[in-house]
């Protein structure tokens, strides 16, 4: 069933506030929407620079939150307790810019190529070498945007979750894959600062 709340930029306004708002030690304000919905979300900063586009934090959770509580939640744990990065400084919040992403329409795959890339994302839950469960995801436009076909990715996903021996057809054969859909929306800050006056 497709979710009726799309992504919005507002969504990602919310996130903002409140990530500027934890680093200047103030109450953040309201949220500038009023659904009542819960999903799955995940929540990006990505640092801007005239050379390249760097991650600052990605992080999110398979289990529906109401939209106020997961994006209020997540802009913070991403932009603060991503283990890959430090944890972002005030300084850099003109050089950011948020992506959130809400998760819909979870089904079960058939196999590991039952799947598209640029449309499904994928989770995948495995046993690794000391039997020892473990799950990875990659939100939709992961694959695309990496030029992966569907093996591929899925190889670099039981890598992120931790499976470290040689990836053969038995184990690929082995996952439990489920496929899901994303609405997302995208802000930057200029495109914040704007929305605020």
């Amino acid at each position: 069933m497709e979710a009726a709340t799309v992504a919005t930029k507002e969504h990602c306004q919310y996130c903002f506030d409140v990530l500027i708002s934890h680093l200047k030690n103030q109450q953040p304000p309201s949220p500038p929407f009023t659904s009542t919905q819960s999903f799955p979300l995940f929540v990006t900063w990505t640092k801007y620079s005239s050379k390249a586009s760097q991650l600052r934090g990605c992080i999110g959770n398979f289990a529906p939150l109401p939209l106020t509580v997961g994006l209020h939640d997540y802009a913070l744990t991403s932009a603060l307790n991503d283990p890959r990065f430090p944890p972002i400084r005030l300084r850099e919040v003109p050089q950011l810019s948020c992506s959130i992403s809400l998760l819909t329409d979870f089904e079960p795959a058939t196999d590991y190529l039952d799947w598209d890339v640029g449309v499904h994302g994928i989770w995948i839950e495995f046993r690794d070498e000391s039997g020892k469960k473990r799950t990875a995801t990659y939100l939709p436009e992961i694959a695309q945007e990496q030029g992966w076909g569907k093996a591929q990715a899925v190889d670099h996903l039981l890598r992120k979750g931790g499976f470290e021996t040689h990836i053969t057809e038995e184990v690929r054969r082995a996952l439990r894959v489920t496929r899901y859909r994303s609405q997302k929306a995208h802000l930057s800050y200029d495109d914040y600062v704007a929305m605020r006056e």
